[in-house]
């Protein structure tokens, strides 16, 4: 049914509202969806050129990673190596829809795996040279890198898990 406001607007009511408004609910939810695909898509690429792109550096500069790695830890330049070696593989299976979920769950375990690292690296500041705020002030990033590896876990359109 359609009546007419006092501002002259159309108006529905009864179930030509209902219905109207499912309709407009779901068209507005679908625009939702792809707009969220589009920046989840952005945000896949944007980590895996990243990691893509610090994985490389371990192999190009392994020098600034060795000096991270705490004592305690044995062989840091192999190491070194194979956390650079991950680190392209998360990226590049973050880009392929069937490896996207190991690949991010991957990164999620190399992020917790390289914390001990980065927190060694901020408690021995004055040995490598870098000043002591900038590497606190990187350690709350961690959390956020896995927020955004598991961000960008499902494939396209994928709700689920």
């Amino acid at each position: 049914m359609q009546l007419v406001s006092q501002a002259g607007e159309i108006v529905f009511a009864g179930p030509t509202r209902r219905v109207c408004e499912g309709t407009l609910g779901r068209v507005t939810q679908l625009e939702m969806d792809r707009r969220s695909t589009r920046r989840t898509r952005v945000a896949r690429w944007l980590l895996a050129v990243f990691m893509m792109f610090m994985g490389l550096a371990h192999f190009l500069a392994p020098e600034g990673f060795v000096r991270a790695m705490p004592p305690w830890l044995p062989w840091h330049l192999g190491l070194v190596y194979l956390s650079g070696v991950f680190e392209i593989l998360g990226g590049l299976g973050l880009l392929i829809p069937r490896a996207r979920r190991a690949s991010a769950w991957g990164l999620i375990a190399l992020f917790v795996a390289v914390f001990p690292a980065n927190v060694h690296m901020a408690l021995h500041a004055d040995e490598l040279g870098i000043a002591p705020w900038i590497l606190w002030a990187r350690l709350p990033f961690q959390p956020l890198f896995m927020a955004w590896a598991y961000r960008v876990r499902r494939s396209d359109g994928d709700h689920a898990a």
